[in-house]
């Protein structure tokens, strides 16, 4: 086969799972711990996925009294891992809500230089009412937060090509070390920003790191549809799957985009087992740590749907809620619970392994089965895989699920490119200030 799986590991604290903190695999005193972090991406580029990713937000989520909250800053943390890798792609969510462009480009590029080529932005509107309140604003509307986020997007590109590939001289002898006729004020005025620059370090080594969004409404299509290169969506079924994914990319054409200048990532959280029984034995154990108050308060979050204890064995009510945050997640966890006619204890069972992603417990085997149905079946074009525990979990998929994915010639054996975007197989964006004889290669 030429065209292969992309695989990301998504990496959050000791696992993805609601409950892997009180799991006896796992270790949450190491939640801040900078080596378990580089241990868990040593792991990734052992199994040549593309790349790790670190969410993000800017308020405390969830109730810290029962599950195992507050990480660390991604970009300060991927700048560790940067340190320890070769290969692996570093990709860090940052908000345009509460953000500035310049601060934003300059640490972007500077993470680019760091790892040599290996830097990724996720792309993210905060849409939590909590988040606003630590900024002292109210939270701004849906459309607002994404038109906000294209013109912010806007400007970044231009502070990554404010310097030319080639401004950088090292003239030695003639004691010139820059060619400023080759670094540009960028002049941007718009509704939302204005912005002078140039930017204060040089053109990043992709030209710009790879983008990446993760809302799937309308307005986050589009943006995708637009902007990003790869996207980390959340299905459940092969059927929603199609769906997204042909709406996506035929949204492409109409920004002059080909098909294959955007990834579509859904995310599983694979519970691996030698046996079936023993991946349902480790999903059973899980599902009996968890905290049913956390999962009502998650599920209320995710739904704006509020309900106690005594509503657990019912099913999820048929209560209508609009919500200016997460519309996309929303809809899927309600169509999930009406289409299985879960009770609200076999919901939150459920949403705690991915909180909507889908999870696959089984064999090496039967999970690249899964992979490959979706992979073959036009619903996407790699994964974000979601570890329900950290590190066993990373390591179950790496040593076990990536073999069986390369016995079939559905994945890479070594790296072939030397960054992101190659490993990723986008080219390089050529800068809007490059001639044509100065353009580098990516």
């Amino acid at each position: 086969m030429t065209r292969k799986l992309h695989l990301n590991a998504f990496l959050m604290g000791v696992g993805h799972h609601e409950a892997a903190w009180r799991h006896p695999r796992t270790e949450p005193a190491r939640l801040t711990d900078v080596r378990h972090y580089q241990e868990l991406a040593r792991i990734a580029e052992r199994g040549t996925l593309d790349s790790v990713f670190l969410a993000d937000g800017v308020a405390l989520r969830g109730n810290v009294k029962h599950n195992a909250l507050g990480g660390l800053e991604p970009l300060t943390l991927l700048s560790a891992l940067a340190a320890v890798t070769d290969h692996i792609g570093l990709i860090a969510t940052v908000s345009t809500t509460y953000n500035e462009p310049f601060h934003v480009a300059r640490k972007f590029a500077s993470l680019d230089h760091i790892s040599g080529g290996r830097a990724g932005w996720n792309i993210v509107t905060s849409a939590g009412e909590a988040e606003a309140r630590n900024f002292g604003v109210e939270r701004p509307p849906h459309a607002a937060r994404y038109a906000r986020a294209s013109e912010f997007l806007e400007v970044v590109r231009k502070l990554w090509d404010s310097w030319e590939d080639d401004a950088i001289v090292r003239d030695r002898a003639g004691g010139l070390y820059a060619d400023t006729g080759k670094i540009h004020p960028i002049e941007h005025a718009g509704e939302h920003f204005a912005v002078g620059g140039p930017l204060n370090v040089s053109r990043p080594p992709q030209g710009h790191p790879l983008l990446v969004q993760a809302g799937s409404s309308e307005d986050g299509k589009e943006f995708a549809a637009r902007h990003a290169e790869a996207v980390f969506t959340a299905q459940q079924t092969l059927e929603e799957a199609q769906e997204f994914y042909t709406d996506l990319k035929g949204r492409l054409a109409a920004y002059g985009r080909r098909h294959d200048e955007l990834l579509v990532l859904p995310g599983i959280s694979p519970i691996t087992g030698s046996t079936e029984r023993e991946a349902l034995r480790l999903e059973k154990e899980l599902e009996d740590l968890l905290i049913p108050a956390y999962g009502l308060a998650q599920l209320a979050n995710m739904t704006g749907i509020e309900l106690t204890e005594d509503a657990l064995d019912g099913p999820l009510p048929d209560v209508s809620v609009e919500t200016e945050g997460a519309q996309s997640r929303r809809r899927l966890v309600v169509d999930l619970a009406r289409r299985e006619h879960l009770t609200v204890r076999q919901l939150i069972a459920r949403l705690a392994g991915g909180r909507g992603h889908r999870v696959l417990a089984g064999t090496p085997e039967q999970i690249a089965d899964q992979l490959q149905e979706w992979f073959f079946n036009g619903a996407a074009d790699g994964f974000n895989i979601m570890p329900p525990i950290l590190p066993g979990g990373l390591s179950d998929f790496v040593d076990h699920v990536v073999p069986e994915l390369r016995s079939r010639g559905l994945f890479r054996y070594e790296y072939e490119g030397r960054t992101l975007r190659g490993n990723y197989g986008l080219a390089r964006p050529r800068s809007r200030y490059a001639r044509p004889e100065a353009v580098v290669a990516g």
